[in-house]
């Protein structure tokens, strides 16, 4: 059931946020687990895994998150800089957005000075 619709004109691509329907008031204040789908508005031609735009996942804690998947051998492709948002791609090279839940975590290492790896 979409719960939240978003549009963006500036980067040209709506968000809609799906829930469960037994989550759907958690998933409004974002206490629940979300599916976030992007539609990009112009066309794009989408290979290697990439054949919509990626799934987006609301976490506790970011960097607690990235340090359990990068243990266990994920390729972090976009570190969590911002403390708000890191990437990784899944076996058969799904894009995975992860979200910080609430405000962004403060900056830290050695995530904020970390590259990008790959695509994302």
């Amino acid at each position: 059931m979409e719960v939240d619709r978003k549009d963006s004109e500036k980067g040209r691509f709506t968000l809609v946020f799906l829930a469960a329907p037994g989550n759907v008031d958690e998933a409004r204040t974002r206490h629940a687990p979300l599916l976030e789908l992007t539609w990009n508005w112009d066309p794009e031609t989408y290979e290697g895994g990439r054949n919509f735009g990626h799934l987006a996942f609301l976490v506790d804690d970011i960097y607690a998150l990235c340090q359990h998947l990068h243990d266990h051998g994920v390729i972090i492709n976009r570190p969590p800089r911002d403390g708000h948002m890191a990437f990784v791609r899944s076996p058969d090279g799904i894009s995975i957005e992860l979200l910080q839940r609430g405000d962004p975590l403060p900056a830290r290492q050695p995530w904020s000075s970390m590259e990008n790896t790959g695509v994302w």
